[in-house]
């Protein structure tokens, strides 16, 4: 094994065909070499969501070019890789597979070994990118299809504390900009349409606020400003909607949080409390205010990563790479993808008949 090991990661779950090379550190944290990131939103625009036909046609068109710009941003040959690991799930399943098989060929030419990585994994361990993390720690992954408190114990070991029972967080942020005229991807650009407006104007729900532990749900509020919407006349008041929204939002996560740090320390009693927020929607500024504020009030440390980091990226695939070959965790070339991959694999279904409070 090479003393400072080379991951090639590689990222085809949705729509951002991404590809990194990262390197091992004496300092814990590995030095990104390269980290490049090809979006897709001119191609989904017009249908106001991501096409899963259209993505995987687009990850089959870019992977080699991608892959190449990646190598010669970081100076590094094929040769000097140690291992190529690669997303196998969740995500949509024809994504997956373009980017698995890649990374198999790949691992199969050089006679490198091959880690297939849990996207969702990706996001847990991507502040280690930038600062040297002790587990445990706790969780909150919040993107476009997960929003989850979870205890981090260790590499593959994880204990979910709450999930959203419907719609995850950036779902919720996506479909509201949607309705009001917002261009897709219209999450990211929610935040700016707030800054203009009165976040007090609209009183919106906050579904089970005060139950269900740290159990999420945006689907009710989402309900609720659809019926708004549809009343809505002026961008005055739709920039007043997206204020209370993100109002809503931000008060929903003080107070479940606060849930979750009570079962956190139920758990662990420690001096150093970190408090990851990763996933795309740790971007949101708003959120990120919030979080801290009550991450101070309760002597936790809060954690994210840089905003480069907090999208889908391949750096984090990378770093579960490098984590997983520093343990010789390999996997065969006979790995298939899996769209409904876990983090904690006990956990319950949450959703639909599965929902309990």
């Amino acid at each position: 094994m090479n003393k400072s090991p080379i991951i090639l990661g590689i990222e085809t779950s949705c729509d951002e065909t991404a590809v990194s090379i990262i390197q091992d550190n004496e300092s814990g944290i590995p030095k990104i070499l390269s980290n490049i990131v090809s979006s897709q939103f001119d191609i989904h625009k017009e249908f106001g969501g991501v096409v899963p036909e259209l993505a995987a046609r687009s990850h089959v068109e870019k992977i080699n070019l991608i892959a190449k710009k990646a190598l010669d941003e970081s100076g590094i040959s094929l040769d000097k890789v140690s291992a190529i690991a690669a997303t196998s799930g969740p995500g949509l399943i024809i994504c997956l597979s373009v980017g698995l098989n890649f990374a198999k060929s790949l691992a199969s030419s050089l006679k490198v070994p091959f880690i297939g990585v849990n996207h969702l994994e990706g996001h847990a361990l991507s502040p280690k990118l930038q600062t040297n993390i002790n587990y445990p720690y706790l969780l909150l992954l919040i993107s476009g299809g997960h929003s989850q408190y979870l205890i981090v114990n260790g590499l593959g070991s994880y204990t979910r504390l709450g999930t959203t029972i419907d719609d995850a967080l950036g779902e919720a942020f996506d479909k509201t900009a949607k309705l009001l005229g917002i261009e897709f991807p219209g999450g990211p650009k929610l935040e700016k349409f707030a800054e203009k407006g009165d976040p007090d104007k609209f009183n919106l729900p906050k579904p089970i606020i005060n139950k269900g532990g740290c159990n999420l749900s945006f689907a009710g509020l989402k309900t609720a400003i659809l019926k708004i919407t549809n009343n809505i006349t002026t961008e005055k008041e739709k920039y007043d909607l997206a204020a209370s929204f993100q109002k809503t939002i931000e008060e929903i996560l003080y107070v479940k949080t606060k849930i979750a740090f009570k079962e956190f320390l139920k758990k662990f009693s420690i001096n150093k409390r970190s408090f990851i927020v990763a996933g795309g929607v740790a971007a949101n500024n708003g959120i990120r205010k919030k979080l801290i504020q009550v991450s101070d009030e309760n002597n936790f440390e809060p954690i994210f990563p840089d905003f480069k980091l907090c999208g889908d990226n391949a750096a984090m695939i990378a770093l579960v790479g490098l984590e997983k070959y520093k343990l010789k965790k390999f996997d065969t070339l006979s790995l298939q993808v899996n769209p409904r991959m876990m983090l904690d694999k006990d956990a319950k279904y949450l959703k639909g008949s599965g929902v309990k409070y």
